[in-house]
């Protein structure tokens, strides 16, 4: 096994000119400049007291310093705990306080809102965008912030060159990273990450998923995501890609123009985002019935699907080698057409206790329906994993240590033989090739990949007025709440339905992020049906 600190150190020295990491149409940093960032971090963080080991966190918007403060981090061997920026301040005051977190990366707008007092181990909050200190209560430290530059000179008297960047590589199994799976309660699942984790997925990577410095990347997914993290951001770079960050919201023609401007080898997004391009897009030039015609044709047929792949990857900015899409099923319908036309996507499987890869295998060999080969060591929990669903479990080096202060989850989440419960269902073909039948767990992608847990949008939607109990699921994309109501107590009062089923979604959706706000209510006239333990039988209500 690489570790991946060792690729990205040579990277960093063998491209120190190159652009590293960029926003689109904004600042821009050679991989010289950011390994010279990495350092002055190092030295702040020395001079703070924070060891090796000690968890700083990061609660910010995407970006190249987002990039940069997360590196400064991991490099140190501090321990980074990145968070959802869409979060709410009470929310990341939470998990900041949770995870012992002792520094803080945030951006100045968002600390504007967050309580101090609520995380009480923090010695300096830093804005990710000016690296200026939002607070210190040392004012030595303080000092010693503000002098940083003559520290690094003194420290680099004859300048930092790539023959300085030395990143600690005897730490495989040490812990790198704490993801939290959940904000939305007060029961987080940090999910603990070490490097040797890291370093699996990357290795795999590299074999299976190959970039060179001529490459480029766009970054959609939020960072604090996993499979962005990994994919977007650290195995590129380890390669001398350059990763460009949308500075703006990710509007479709905010997308386009970065594609246009970046050309990227590859492109990570959920199912769902595929499906509303090639609907909009591809299919309506498919169905004409002139194509149509042509399509029964052999030769005609042949021509007109090549126009048609190579239309649309233009419309990517022309140099995509592969679109990996994970986190949800793809659309039969669709994925039939983009066979067809031998558009070059896959669908993978993972999750963050995966670092974050269970399932891939490149287009060339992808197995329509399939989420790809196994990663890891995978095995389905069935009498006939070939023909009969079982819970998908793994093990292997890039599987998670557990879940931080939760020591009843970490024992829940593998077996006695230590491998992964993944709370999924699937099977598994004589190839290798996994298919995914169902969720044993109730998770809702967000429109980015982030993940959406009904029950944590249950609990604020109980504590509204009038709520006695409720489900939350997606119906097209658009979360939903269906909420069986105390109508007794509305009749007392004269509640008129529709203005309780809106304030049910204004009152819940105050303490929600913004990918997980509910779009509408929906006022049951009968209680849910239970079960003997008297649970709700969600499955009636899909």
């Amino acid at each position: 096994m690489t570790h991946y600190l060792d690729r990205l150190q040579n990277a960093t020295r063998k491209y120190w000119n190159k652009p590293a990491l960029n926003n689109v149409g904004g600042i821009s940093f050679t991989y010289g400049e950011m390994a010279r960032s990495i350092e002055r971090f190092h030295i702040i963080f020395e001079h703070a007291g924070i060891s090796k080991g000690d968890k700083i966190a990061l609660a910010a918007r995407n970006g190249a310093k987002w990039g940069m403060a997360y590196l400064a981090v991991n490099t140190y061997e501090a321990v980074i705990v990145p968070i959802l920026a869409d979060f709410t301040p009470d929310n990341t005051c939470f998990l900041v306080d949770h995870s012992e977190s002792v520094a803080l990366f945030t951006n100045a707008d968002k600390w504007e809102k967050m309580d101090a007092a609520k995380m009480p181990r923090l010695r300096m909050v830093i804005d990710v965008e000016s690296w200026e200190l939002l607070y210190c209560p040392d004012d030595q430290l303080r000092s010693e912030f503000d002098q940083v530059d003559s520290l690094f000179s003194s420290k680099y008297p004859e300048g930092f060159g790539p023959e300085d960047v030395n990143y600690p590589l005897d730490n495989l199994d040490k812990l790198s990273t704490i993801n939290y799976t959940s904000g939305s309660t007060g029961n987080p699942k940090g999910v603990m990450l070490t490097y040797r984790n890291f370093s699996a997925t990357i290795d795999f990577a590299q074999e299976h998923m190959p970039a060179t410095d001529k490459d480029n990347m766009v970054s959609m997914l939020p960072m604090a995501h996993m499979y962005g993290l990994v994919i977007e951001f650290i195995y590129p770079l380890c390669n001398g890609v350059g990763i460009y960050w949308l500075a703006k919201a990710p509007t479709p023609s905010a997308l386009m123009a970065a594609f246009a401007q970046v050309k990227p080898y590859l492109l990570v997004t959920v199912p769902l985002v595929m499906e509303k391009i090639f609907k909009s897009k591809v299919l309506p030039i498919l169905e004409k019935p002139v194509v149509k015609f042509a399509s029964h044709i052999p030769g005609l047929r042949c021509i007109i699907y090549k126009k048609v792949r190579e239309g649309l990857l233009i419309a990517f900015g022309g140099n995509v080698r592969e679109f990996i899409m994970g986190g949800a099923a793809l659309n039969p319908e669709v994925e039939k057409w983009l066979h067809r036309i031998g558009f070059p996507y896959v669908v993978g499987y993972g999750m963050t206790e995966a670092t974050p890869l269970l399932a891939y295998e490149g287009h060339e060999k992808y197995v329509m329906g399939s989420c790809g080969k196994a990663v890891a060591d995978v095995r389905i929990d069935s009498p006939d994993p070939e023909h009969v669903a079982g819970e998908i479990q793994a093990k292997g080096d890039n599987i998670c240590i557990g879940y931080f202060k939760n020591p009843e989850a970490s024992a829940c989440a593998f077996t006695d033989d230590g491998y992964l419960r993944t709370g999924d269902l699937g099977v598994m073909d004589r190839d290798g090739n996994i298919f995914i039948r169902g969720r044993s767990k109730n998770m809702i992608l967000g429109p980015s990949g982030q993940n959406i847990y009904p029950e944590e949008l249950e609990a604020f939607v109980n504590n509204q007025e009038y709520v006695i109990e409720s489900v939350v699921l997606d119906r097209g994309g658009k979360i939903v709440a269906l909420v069986y109501p105390d109508r007794d107590a509305m009749k007392a009062a004269g509640a008129d339905p529709e203005k309780v089923g809106a304030a049910v979604r204004t009152g819940a959706n105050r303490h929600l992020p913004s990918y997980s706000q509910i779009s509408a209510v929906e006022l049951m006239e009968q209680p849910f049906e239970k079960t003997p333990k008297l649970s709700i039988k969600r499955f009636l209500y899909k």
